[in-house]
Formats: structure tokens, sequence, C-alpha cells
């Protein structure tokens, strides 16, 4: 049956926190059982759960197909922008590779950087590029696969570099005036964005200041070892022989940067960055033929492929070292950098994101039944009856975040549902807005890339190459954060209650003139 405007219309009863318990229990069986039991991917552990969801809402809940396809259908929509992103960031990390942008990053930075400096560097480079652009995926998408590079070449372990890089690009993201969720989230609590930003800053100051000290020590503790210089210089002398390396190869990166910072949309700034690695890589010599392959399927690199082949063969492979001119430099080093390149640089191209999208589809379709048929929101419900204190609130708004981003797969949703739900209960409290709108982006926003069927750690798992699950324990801003914000909150710090004329006024508990 269809409404007027063209909608099912929505006539099954809402479920009981028994059954919407059941249903995510037996979800959350699937999913473990698959990354942990069974040792496979998630995808068909979610298509598992999200038919268990629709059955529950066809057959006992009484909703007619049309709704349950409908709420598939409007999940989908919701996260078909970043299933766009996804591939055409596929296609810019080809066109970057092959025109020799990504090398060009790595050559620099490992001139300037070394392992002591690294993580804080790492932190503090994403949080400034991801302030100035509004968002962690461009960051991560950009200076991030450098970055990646780099920490190769320096013998930092791949899961904590990218755990140091999306713990920056997430900061920047929830403070930037430009990022989408940080003007989504007052939005949806009923305040100003720059209201907003002040809130935050009470919780994500001491948790970025805490991050910057837990990266100074780590990257202490890497530079007590011995530094490989000749790793780097095998490194830098295998790109610099395949590619030009030039500032001009810069200008990409540069002009995605500049785009976002204008306020410019995040997917038409990738394309423009994608069709500039284009024009380079003709400009650099490499045919349109090519060009277009790449960015289909992906750039595998020729010279470290070649070394890599011809390891066990070393006449073979002292001949091909010294017909390309590589001088100073042990056979070990080359063959150990040939290796890191091979599983650096083969990369990219648009058809490298199905695996991740097709992720993302399953888990939006599954997030879409639990939303629409009313599964999560009586989960919601009952969470609210139990609180009662301030913290008791923020609390309950971060819980709901991480299960609404673990559940319905989107950081968007996470915003969403939990600030529509909340709402009222924030206002009745007497609570200033901006205290709902802080515990949403603190909770909603940044753990969205700890979940592997995520949007968010579906993307930064296929652009930075490293499981979701080996860099969680290393991307401590995105943890440390929402833990910050609900200890500060139950200690009565960072409290702004809503005053006569709905400005916040600060104090550990509501004035008596407001009450």
């Amino acid at each position: 049956m269809m409404s007027e405007e063209g909608h099912a219309t929505k006539t099954g009863r809402p479920p009981t926190f028994i059954e919407a318990v059941i249903v995510i229990v037996i979800a959350a069986c699937l999913i473990a059982g698959a990354v942990r039991y069974w040792e496979t991917d998630v995808h068909i552990a979610l298509v598992l759960s999200a038919t268990v969801a629709s059955a529950v809402a066809l057959f006992i809940l009484k909703y007619p197909w049309a709704v349950i396809e409908e709420g598939m259908m409007a999940s989908i929509m919701m996260g078909m922008q970043a299933i766009i992103i996804l591939f055409t960031v596929g296609i810019l990390i080809g066109t970057w590779l092959l025109s020799g942008v990504v090398q060009t990053m790595i050559y620099y930075g490992l001139a300037i950087l070394n392992p002591s400096i690294f993580l804080v560097a790492t932190l503090i480079i994403c949080s400034i590029v991801s302030l100035a652009t509004g968002t962690s995926w461009g960051t991560t998408g950009t200076v991030g696969i450098a970055l990646m590079g780099i920490a190769a070449g320096l013998g930092v372990p791949p899961p904590v570099a990218a755990g140091f890089i999306i713990s920056g690009a997430y900061f920047g993201d929830k403070m930037s005036p430009l990022s989408d969720t940080t003007n989504l989230a007052p939005a949806m609590a009923g305040t100003d964005i720059f209201q907003h930003i002040k809130a935050m800053i009470w919780t994500t100051g001491p948790t970025y200041v805490i991050v910057i000290v837990i990266a100074g020590i780590m990257g202490a503790g890497y530079s007590s070892g011995a530094f490989d210089t000749e790793r780097v210089k095998a490194i830098q002398d295998l790109m610099s022989i395949e590619f030009r390396i030039s500032p001009i190869a810069l200008i990409p990166p540069i002009l995605v940067i500049a785009l976002a910072a204008s306020g410019r949309p995040a997917l038409p700034s990738i394309f423009a960055g994608a069709l500039a690695g284009l024009a380079l890589g003709l400009f650099e010599g490499a045919s349109f033929g090519a060009m277009l392959d790449v960015m289909q399927n992906g750039y595998t690199p020729v010279l470290p492929a070649e070394i890599t082949g011809l390891a066990e063969d070393i006449p073979a492979l002292t001949a091909l070292i010294s017909e390309r001119g590589i001088t100073g430099l042990s056979t070990e080093s080359i063959i150990g950098a040939a290796g890191v390149l091979n599983e650096l640089l083969a990369r990219g191209g648009l058809q490298s994101m199905t695996w991740s999208n097709s992720l993302v589809l399953c888990a939006l379709v599954f997030g879409g039944v639990l939303d629409r048929c009313g599964f999560l929101e009586v989960i919601l419900n009952v969470i609210m009856k139990i609180v009662r204190s301030v913290g008791g609130y923020v609390l309950a708004v971060t819980i709901s975040c991480v299960f609404t981003n673990m559940f319905a797969s989107d950081q968007y949703i996470s915003i969403v549902l939990p600030g529509r739900m909340f709402k009222k209960a924030f206002d009745d409290k007497g609570l200033h807005p901006r205290m709902l709108s802080r515990a949403l982006e603190d909770a909603g926003t940044i753990t969205s890339a700890l979940i592997p069927w995520n949007t968010c750690g579906a993307y930064q798992t296929n652009t930075l190459g490293v499981q979701t699950m080996d860099y969680l324990p290393y991307a401590f801003f995105n943890y440390l954060n929402p833990v910050v914000a609900v200890i500060m909150t139950y200690m009565g710090i960072g409290i702004a209650w809503r005053g006569k004329n709905g400005e916040p006024v600060m104090g550990k508990v509501r004035p008596a003139d407001l009450q």
C-alpha cells in the first residue's frame, strides 16, 4: 500500500524490547562469528542479519514488505555519497600513483622526517589538513597515503601509522566548521555551529593533548632502535628511477586541499584531484590508455616487481641493478625496498573499492531495516528511562551513537537517530543544546572509523591498506575522546545549561534561577 507521496504506509507495530534485543543479539553473533570463528568477511553475515530482521518485521511485527524495502532503499540513499566518494578515491589513487604524486610526497617526507618525530608530525599534519578542509576522508586519501609510505621507509609499523593518521584526520574533521558532521550535529540538537565548536573544545582539547603525549612517547621508542638509512635511500632511489620526483607532482594534492578549504564539496574536489593526476601523468609521458587502465584497475609497480621477481637469481638481479644505475646499496637493501614498494604502491583504481562498497551496501541494508522498523528506537528508549544525571545523559548518547554506528553502519545515522531520540530529554533537563551536539560528535563522528563494516571503517581500511581491527588500538583519539567526554561530564566539567535567553550558562549544577 502506498501513500499519495509515494511512500509505503507504515502499518506494522513497534517491536518490543525483547524482540529488538533478540534481533540485535543474533546479528552480533553472526558478525562476531564471521570475524572471529569462521575467519571470513562479514558481508554475508550482514545479509543474514538483515534477513533475520526483515523476517521478524514481516511475519511478527506485520510490516508490509514495501515498508521494509523502503527502509533499505532510504538507508542506501543516505550512504550513496560515501559509496561514490569511495569509487572516486580509488580513481584518484590510481592516477596519483602512475603520475608519481604519491611517490613524490613519500620521497620528500623521507628526506625531512625521522622515527622520533614521525608520529607527532603525522598527528599534527593530518589535523591541520583536516581542519582546513573539513574532511577526514580527503585527508587520509591524500597526505595519509603518503604518510603510510614514509612510515614504511622509517620502519614504523603500518597499523601504528594508520592509527595516528586517522586520529589527526578525525580531530580536524570534528572541529572544522567546513565539516558536514560538524554542521549536522548542531542542526540535530538545535544550536549553532559556533556554540557547538566551543562546547567541543572542553572535551576535544584535553583528549588531543593526551594523544600528542602518547605520540611523543611512542615515537621516542622507535628512535631508540637503529635507523636504517640505507633502506630509506633504497626506497628513494627506486622511486626516483621509475618516476620524476619534482615539486610539480605536488600540484594535485595542493589542488584538492585548496578546493576543500575554499568550501567546495568533497566529491568534486576529489575528482578534480584525480583529473589533475591524469593530466600530470599524460604530461610525464604516460599514454591515455594507460591512464584509463590505472583509473579502472589500479597501479602495479614495475621496477620493484622486476627486482622482487629476480630475488633468487642474483646474477640477473645484479645486471638489472647495474643497468638501472643503482649504486652504493647492498642487494639486501634493494630487495627489501622493492618489497616495501610492491606492497605499498600496488593499489588504487575504481575496482579496488568494490569490496568496501559491497560491504557498505550490505551494512546499510541491515541498518535500514533496523531503523525503519523501530528496532533501534525501542532500545534507545529503554536506555533513556534509566538515566538521571547529566553524566548519565551524555553516557547514554555515547553508547547510543556507538551502538548505531555498529548496527546502522553510517556516521550520519549515528548522529541523526540519537540526536532525534535525545533532544527532548536534554531540553527537559534544562541543558543547553550544545551539550547534546557535543555528545553526538564526540561519539558518533569519530567512532565510525573503528567499525570494520561502517562506511568510515571500510573506507579507511581500503585507503590506508590496514585492517580496521589492526589500526584500532592506535587510533587513540577516536576512542579516548568519548571516554574523556563522559568522565569530564560526570566530574561536572564543561557542563552548559540553557540560560533565560537561550545562552549557555556554565556550571556543575543547574543554577537555581534557571530551574
